[in-house]
């Protein structure tokens, strides 16, 4: 539950905004002494050992060993977030498979597990409870681990407004209540569980745990069925007045091009795609489902092989990629740009014609770097995890009440 900025303060009130402070001063400071943390907080030393004291109870922090340099330069004892206590579950929604992911305070990963499946003509309420099992089985493996799982959040493939609807063309799902993924089949749990665009959380877990480590502003490009775009600013997700920004692959960049489900003609995503690029050299959609993975490899291959229709796929991928990032540059100016999802596998082929075009469609002489996302698709279970972890670190008091 969040706290209310706007809200009078109360005791209660100042109490959890100061656990939140503390907590965040510990995890970038860690092992810090009492005297180093009340020197850090500008609290007392008096609060900062009773705060040190109910986040210990909450199982957050613990004392780590001698750290020297303390109060009059005589050794302390250290305090650091513990690791082993509570946890975030990141659940993972696409047309190919189902995931689950558990991060630890630490963020590191505990718990990981994927189930490949064709999704495409499943109901929500068929999607939940098969979510749910994973969930079910996350949870129980991160309790054998001495885990408390406090939150879900789970990524999917699509928009979800400010109002709590989704929207998945690749499901044929519009204006979904998002709640019908959460509400059926998952367990209780101490945070209410979300559900967030796959492109965002990916961009949240390349900044916690990538690329994005040493940015605030940058774009994260992720390639799948489709192409989104989380837009980071200041470190902050950019959403945009509905909930909407960063539908990267509907920027059209062919006017004559073959209409889109979105309505259009030519959008990025037909031209750099994973459909686009692997129907390009004949590897396509078979009869029945046997995963959409088998073929990228063997697309990979070919391009290893020297193939030149897979070459001229992937370039011509990385051009209209590159063409249409320029749009976003011109209107946002970010200082990076992270290539994730498939991209991050075709980086060899595809980075350069990338930063061909955006060279070639610069206003001025600077264009943003391009990097290469060391988490590839991993990075939307890590982001929807991590959000749970970023939510505690925000209100450690969830864990009390």
């Amino acid at each position: 539950m969040p706290i209310d900025v706007g809200a009078p303060m109360r005791h209660a009130t100042m109490r959890e905004r100061n656990l939140a402070v503390l907590l965040g001063v510990i995890a970038e400071h860690q092992p810090a002494t009492r005297a180093q943390l009340a020197a850090l907080t500008g609290f007392t030393k008096t609060t900062v050992s009773n705060l040190i004291a109910v986040l210990a109870d909450a199982g957050l922090v613990h004392n780590g060993g001698v750290v020297h340099g303390g109060d009059r330069g005589r050794p302390g004892t250290g305090v650091l977030v513990d690791g082993a206590s509570a946890a975030g579950l990141g659940l993972e929604v696409t047309v190919d498979y189902l995931a689950s992911c558990v991060l630890d305070m630490s963020r590191r990963v505990r718990h990981r597990e994927l189930v490949t499946t064709d999704n495409r003509n499943r109901r929500p309420e068929e999607i939940a409870a098969a979510l749910s099992v994973l969930a079910d089985q996350a949870v129980d493996s991160a309790r054998e681990q001495g885990l408390t799982v406090a939150g879900a959040v789970v990524a999917v493939p699509g928009l979800v407004d400010r109002s709590g609807m989704l929207r998945a063309p690749s499901f044929r799902w519009r204006d979904v209540p998002a709640a019908a993924l959460v509400d059926r089949g998952l367990r209780a749990l101490r945070l209410p569980t979300k559900v967030e665009n796959e492109a965002n959380l990916a961009a949240l877990g390349e900044m916690w745990l990538g690329a994005g480590r040493p940015l605030s502003d940058f774009l994260h490009v992720s390639g799948e069925i489709g192409i989104g775009a989380g837009i980071m600013l200041n470190g902050r997700i950019f959403r945009g007045v509905h909930g909407f920004a960063g539908e990267l692959g509907h920027i059209q960049v062919d006017p004559d091009g073959p209409r889109c489900a979105c309505g259009a003609r030519g959008c990025l995503e037909l031209v750099a795609g994973r459909e686009a690029m692997l129907g390009a050299v004949g590897l396509k959609p078979v009869a029945a489902w046997s995963g959409l993975d088998e073929r990228m490899s063997a697309l990979i291959e070919l391009l290893k092989a020297g193939d030149r229709d897979a070459i001229s796929a992937v370039r011509r991928a990385g051009d209209a990629l590159g063409r249409a990032l320029t749009c976003v540059v011109k209107g946002l100016d970010p200082g990076a740009i992270v290539l994730g999802g498939i991209f991050s596998r075709l980086a060899p082929w595809i980075l350069e014609p990338t930063e061909a075009a955006l060279r070639a469609g610069a206003l001025y002489e600077q264009t943003p770097t391009v990097v290469i996302s060391p988490l590839g698709g991993d990075a939307v279970m890590l982001g929807a995890a991590g959000q749970v972890i970023e939510d505690i670190y925000a209100d450690p008091a969830v864990l009390l009440r």
